[in-house]
């Protein structure tokens, strides 16, 4: 996986340029678009796809969606990702994510909510995981052109672990299921996006699920760029880690991409 994600490393670096540049870029900002209509689906759906070719061969494709749907004081969200990576013929990366949360507004600035989660990933050493929580948020700032929310919540988790065995070349040749194991969670997030001109915006999702046997943080940030009022384009970065995961395997994964970002 390490192979594929080094073509993404001139991306990241000018990501942390452009966010360098967010104090001063936020002078000339204009508003964000207006709030999605009510009692309508709206959403957003990206993909991405990478190839190099000689003397290493390597390729990666990644895609999500994103969907909201707002009637007075619900709003309801969808999200799915998967990564597909693949370096000298062998299978590098292989995942699966998608998330449901439904929000009720309490007070214009406080808010209940319940979430699902289920991922599945052949390489985090964990078959899958999957989650509810229900708890508290708090929108510290909601106007056109800044958003900043977080939310703690309370849960249970069901996780399978698995022991991978791999040849000379790094190929998985054999997976050893273990028991599945199941906790009560505590769960954490933290939602930010920033309109920096008419155009272009950043924005930055962490979520932190920690059980008795594992903690598992992820954090995405993107910067956004508008092509026209339908597509953009985007750099993102995301991390993935596992505090604990199984013997032989890494903690930490990270993904840098450059999407075509499609709104409806």
């Amino acid at each position: 996986m390490s192979k594929i994600l080094r073509s993404f490393a001139a991306t990241r670096m000018t990501a942390a340029a452009l966010l360098v540049l967010t104090p001063a870029l936020c002078v000339w900002a204009d508003a964000a678009p207006p709030p999605p209509p009510q009692d309508v689906w709206t959403g957003k759906g990206q993909a991405g796809y990478v190839a190099s070719q000689g003397n290493t061969e390597a390729k990666s494709a990644n895609a999500a969606l994103d969907m909201a749907y707002l009637s007075g004081p619900w709003l309801h969200a969808f999200h799915l990702d998967g990564l597909y990576g693949q370096s000298t013929g062998i299978t590098s990366a292989e995942r699966w994510d998608t998330q449901w949360q439904s929000n009720y507004d309490i007070t214009p600035k406080l808010y209940t909510f319940g979430a699902l989660r289920y991922a599945r990933d052949n390489f985090s050493g964990f078959q899958y995981q999957a989650s509810g929580a229900v708890g508290l948020g708090y929108k510290f700032i909601d106007t056109d052109a800044t958003k900043f929310s977080a939310q703690l919540g309370v849960g249970y988790r069901v996780l399978r672990p698995e022991e991978l065995t791999k040849d000379a070349t790094g190929a998985v040749i054999d997976r050893t299921l273990g028991p599945s194991e199941s906790s009560a969670v505590v769960t954490a997030g933290l939602l930010y996006s920033q309109a920096l001109t008419a155009t272009t915006s950043v924005s930055d999702k962490l979520l932190v699920e920690s059980g008795s046997s594992d903690t598992l943080t992820t954090n995405t940030l993107a910067l956004a760029v508008k092509i026209s009022t339908k597509l953009a384009l985007s750099l993102g970065y995301n991390i993935q880690n596992n505090s604990n995961p199984p013997a032989g395997l890494k903690k930490l994964d990270t993904l840098e991409t450059v999407n075509l970002v499609y709104a409806f």
